[in-house]
């Protein structure tokens, strides 16, 4: 990984005679509704974070410098106290290609549930449990870009560990994940070098990505429990091999988006399907407004139920409405219920933000899990972690 930042910073040092400079700091309140499961844990966390982000081209435009930093403080989780090089990558473009070089977020999928062909970045858990939130990747992205489409090909040559909240964090397993004593299938750990290829083409109404990993799955299993130094019970992080084919597809049909993805998935001897499938429609000028609503339906399925394993989203539908009130403040509100149809186990989420002025945003996001009884569950241990988070950031 320093070898991969000295390219691009010796790439990138020569004439560099302007740059722009932007992001935000954020001030962030997250409250739990129930006390907590474990007497280390808080019922209300404060923290602060920061974005910062540098762009810098050259040549024309032919050659560009980019970087996005993050860093959090967390008032009582340590593990969520973390910094992060979100990108810092160096792009060329040719007459028919382009080349990038360096640190990278790379974001494949288009349903709104999961992101199941999303498997180029690691997922920053300690962020928020939608997986929205990605660390950087190392990497060499090459795109052929042509009339019948693009093809990315990636060559990624470190690893990074998933981020997992501690033992005074909250949203976190029982018992919880030791990130300090991970598995590896590769005798190279970390350094195993992955690759993966993609290619993607806009028809008409129709976009599709078909996509082949071969690497070190991001996805962890865990081994354990067992007893830590401090006497404690923790699970460990297992990495094991993988190699995964993917497709992505969107159709705009009017006022209709019809959404698919779906995955087989390789490894440690055996493999899976796994599918997400779904529409929004969306009305528009509701109540004589400027504002739009739409309606999000979705399907999750995973055939590993029939392997005696439980993943999170194997039999689940996702019903939503996503209101958009297309002022000046970019007012959104996203509400949605994730319904296991095997039990009643339930996750409500609202997740809503709005501009104030031209410099500051406010964002509220909650979560409400019902229904999580069973023990067997994989969302058991979330069962009192109902919560509200507000954030207000400052951006320049």
């Amino acid at each position: 990984m320093k070898k991969l930042l000295l390219i691009v910073f010796f790439i990138t040092s020569a004439n560099v005679s302007a740059n722009e400079w932007s992001g935000y700091i954020g001030l962030e309140s997250r409250l739990f509704a129930k006390d907590a499961l474990h007497a280390e844990q808080f019922n209300d966390y404060a923290s602060i974070s920061i974005q910062p982000e540098w762009y810098h081209k050259w040549d024309g435009g032919n050659q560009s410098l980019s970087f996005i930093g993050f860093s959090r403080w967390d008032q009582h989780d340590e593990k969520r106290t973390h910094s992060d090089i979100r990108e810092l990558s160096w792009l060329t473009v040719f007459k028919e290609s382009e080349l990038r070089v360096g640190i990278r977020k790379v974001f494949w999928g288009v349903t709104e549930s999961q992101h199941l062909v999303d498997v180029i970045n690691q997922t920053d858990l300690v962020e928020g449990m939608d997986g929205e939130d990605k660390l950087g990747q190392p990497m060499i992205n090459y795109a052929l870009i042509q009339d019948w489409g693009t093809v990315d090909f990636y060559i990624l040559p470190y690893f990074r560990e998933r981020t997992f909240p501690g033992i005074n964090g909250r949203l976190r397993s029982e018992p919880r994940v030791d990130t300090s004593n991970p598995i590896y299938e590769s005798k190279d750990k970390e350094n195993h070098l992955d690759t993966a290829l993609r290619w993607s083409h806009s028809m008409g109404d129709w976009d599709i990505g078909l996509s082949h990993f071969n690497g070190t799955n991001r996805d962890p299993s865990f081994s354990g429990p067992f007893l830590d130094s401090s006497g404690n019970f923790v699970f460990r992080p297992v990495y094991n091999l993988m190699q995964q084919t993917g497709i992505d597809v969107q159709a705009t049909k009017e006022a209709w988006l019809w959404k698919l993805e779906a995955i087989n998935r390789s490894s440690s001897g055996s493999s899976y399907i796994a599918a997400t499938a779904g529409f929004e429609y969306t009305f528009t000028g509701v109540f004589d407004s400027a504002s739009d609503l739409g309606i999000v339906a979705e399907y999750m399925y995973d055939d590993r139920r029939n392997l005696m394993i439980t993943p999170p989203f194997e039999n689940d539908a996702l019903v939503a409405l996503r209101w958009t009130r297309n002022d000046e403040q970019d007012t959104n509100v996203l509400m949605g219920l994730i319904s296991d149809l095997d039990d009643s186990s339930r996750i409500f989420s609202v997740e809503a933000n709005r501009r104030i002025g031209d410099n500051w945003k406010l964002t509220l996001e909650a979560r409400l899990f019902r229904g999580f009884n069973d023990s067997t569950n994989p969302l058991y241990a979330l069962r009192k972690d109902d919560f509200i988070q507000v954030e207000m950031a400052y951006y320049f």
